[in-house]
């Protein structure tokens, strides 16, 4: 045996070595990445089965109350948060701030259409996009935070343009946004899953 375990005769292919390591890394970095990710890389489709709308799987099993997950549906973030009982609550402290409290806009699927706007109170869905420029909105439970709003209970709020939504999503008055985050359609397939791009069956 030569050098490296290598055959006598044997001519070893530094190119196609180096190229194998390189991916073998690439791969240890993209399963790194889905550890920030919170859904199972196992329940993802394909990117171009994800582009072209095709349903999403979230397992909320572990989610804490208050925690809010990320996935990506076709291009664009997804929340899902846990409201805690206080997040809830805080929906009707706002209503008199919004733009739009009632969801009149249809920015939701008639299931959605509630005072939660969501199928289950204590899950909320939402599409990550600022309704004025597309802007990805940050997540700000915290209150009081008077640099947002004198009287602010939580909700998302976009540095970009200075746009503000609830918990539930739903914009406030005189914001450059016009109308209340996108709720996408989405089911439940038992107690922890959740369906994004899927409608909820009628009751």
């Amino acid at each position: 045996m030569g050098p490296e375990g290598v055959s006598p005769g044997t001519e070893v292919d530094k190119g196609r070595r180096r190229f194998l390591t390189l991916a073998t890394t690439g791969v240890g970095a993209v399963g790194a990445g889905f550890v920030v990710w919170p859904f199972l890389a196992s329940m993802k489709p394909s990117e171009r089965a994800k582009a072209l709308g095709a349903p999403v799987k979230a397992d909320i099993a572990g989610v804490e109350d208050g925690q809010m997950l990320t996935l990506a549906w076709r291009g664009k973030p997804v929340w899902i948060l846990k409201r805690t009982p206080e997040m809830i609550a805080s929906l009707d402290k706002v209503k008199k701030d919004l733009a739009d409290p009632d969801s009149t806009v249809d920015q939701q699927p008639k299931y959605a259409q509630n005072a939660t706007r969501s199928v289950k109170p204590g899950i909320m869905v939402l599409v990550g996009s600022c309704t004025h420029l597309g802007c990805s909105p940050t997540f700000r439970p915290d209150h009081p935070a008077p640099e947002i709003l004198p009287d602010w209970q939580g909700g998302y709020y976009c540095p970009c343009h200075g746009s503000k939504f609830d918990l539930a999503g739903r914009v406030y008055k005189g914001v450059p946004a016009p109308i209340n985050l996108k709720v996408p359609p989405y089911r439940f397939d038992g107690e922890t899953t959740l369906v994004i791009g899927e409608d909820q069956a009628a009751a």
